[in-house]
């Protein structure tokens, strides 16, 4: 060393600084980079993006060459500085030298490289990993050495690699991850990924068609209601029932009715003889459930039954649809036919009207963890059937009881525009 000039030294010096800073940019940027665009990337052929999944596959030895290399570096430059600040200034100069080295190492070897390799950790990981798939393979007795006391150690602390964290996303992990998408991601379709993780939570009670809203084909009436019945209707599968809708006989495809009707066959027998077996649902069967069984059977509807066995709604597999990619229309004043917008910016919205269409189509934040209906919500509310004409403030929403019948709300109206939160 006292042969090389000190400018040769400085040079030595701020070299080392650099590599020094390639060290902790690069291993930020590594540890920094997203998992799960990675192993895209890898898969799409991106060389860069393969090495540095090798390297990270086993992260102690990437760290331990890391910091093999980065200690090595930083050493050797607080010795050159010591070296250079006695040509320069004596003894006296070493604390000198020491004080600056430890401020130029902090800046521009530490906080500088690695705040840019946190925001851009691609743009510096993937050259790097090129770098360290050489640098590997030339020190690895020295990082199997170093690796290898380190295992002794962590091994006598009670550590071993069955302690790693598990890398994979939870459901609720993974709506995190949807809901940041941002622009990456467009709403309808982040939209449609939380339908899908939200089926596990959702029932069939919850997207049931309550029973008093049920209309099929009564075969206690007369041929001719039956077929006036079967022209009015745009259903594709028809409940049929005999006398009231606890006598539940099955359903029968709209077609095969068409089809007896223009062949002027349509009767009480000919339809018992289409009519198939009912498919009934607990209510407290979940989405996710429902859509396997619907697929393993075959169905497209099933009547959902509470604990006693009685029939409290329909879901369809049009319902389960409608969770996932949400209603088949955008205007929110026509998707519900339970909504109607009035000319001062209120609605009139029917007591019977399902939470959760009100919550995902007209975008309300009203709680849909209790009662199913709005007129529910009220009733739960108030702890009694109010009269028309009385207001609330639920969930902050004004709220104008309209009508009351057969000890419901009938009609009432909310104005959305004075929520304040």
């Amino acid at each position: 060393m006292s042969d090389i000039p000190t400018g040769g030294l400085l040079t030595i010096l701020f070299s080392l600084i650099f590599f020094s800073a390639f060290f902790s940019g690069s291993e930020t940027a590594l540890m920094m980079l997203n998992r799960y665009r990675l192993k895209h990337l890898a898969e799409s052929g991106h060389l860069g993006a393969q090495r540095a999944q090798t390297l990270l596959e086993t992260p102690e030895r990437l760290i331990g060459l890391i910091l093999l290399g980065n200690n090595f570096v930083n050493i050797m430059a607080s010795a050159l500085a010591t070296l250079v600040a006695l040509r320069i200034g004596g003894e006296p100069a070493i604390a000198i030298s020491t004080g600056l080295l430890t401020l130029i190492v902090l800046i521009y070897a530490e906080v500088i490289p690695k705040t840019f390799a946190a925001l851009h950790p691609e743009l510096i990981a993937f050259p790097a990993a090129h770098v360290y798939t050489v640098l590997l393979k030339l020190a690895w007795p020295i990082v199997w050495l170093i690796n290898r006391i380190t295992y002794l150690h962590l091994r006598l602390l009670g550590i071993t690699n069955k302690d790693a964290a598990n890398n994979a996303l939870n459901s609720e992990e993974l709506r995190t991850v949807v809901n940041e998408a941002g622009a990456m991601l467009p709403q309808e379709n982040r939209n449609m990924l939380i339908g899908v993780l939200d089926l596990d939570k959702i029932t069939a009670e919850d997207i049931m068609i309550p029973r008093n809203e049920i209309s099929g084909i009564d075969l206690s009436d007369n041929i001719d209601e039956i077929t006036e019945f079967l022209r009015g209707t745009h259903f594709t599968r028809i409940l049929v029932f005999d006398g009231s809708i606890d006598n539940i006989v099955g359903f029968i495809h709209t077609r095969r009715c068409m089809q007896m009707m223009m062949r002027d066959e349509l009767t009480k027998e000919n339809l018992r003889a289409h009519i198939k077996q009912p498919y009934y649902v607990p209510e407290g069967t979940s989405l996710n459930r429902l859509m396997n069984n619907f697929q393993r059977d075959r169905r497209k509807n099933g009547l959902v039954v509470d604990e006693y066995g009685d029939v409290q709604g329909l879901v369809t597999f049009a319902n389960l649809i409608e969770e996932i990619i949400g209603e088949f229309t955008t205007d929110p004043t026509t998707s519900i036919s339970d909504v109607s917008r009035q000319n001062d910016g209120s609605y009139l919205v029917n007591g019977s009207a399902n939470l959760r269409d009100l919550v995902r189509t007209m975008h309300w934040n009203l709680p849909t963890d209790g009662p199913k209906t709005i007129n529910g919500l009220i009733i739960e509310h108030l702890e009694s059937i109010p009269e028309p004409n009385t207001s609330l403030l639920l969930a902050g929403y004004p709220i104008e009881i309209l009508q009351t019948e057969d000890n419901m709300v009938k009609v009432l109206r909310i104005q959305p525009d004075l929520y304040r939160n």
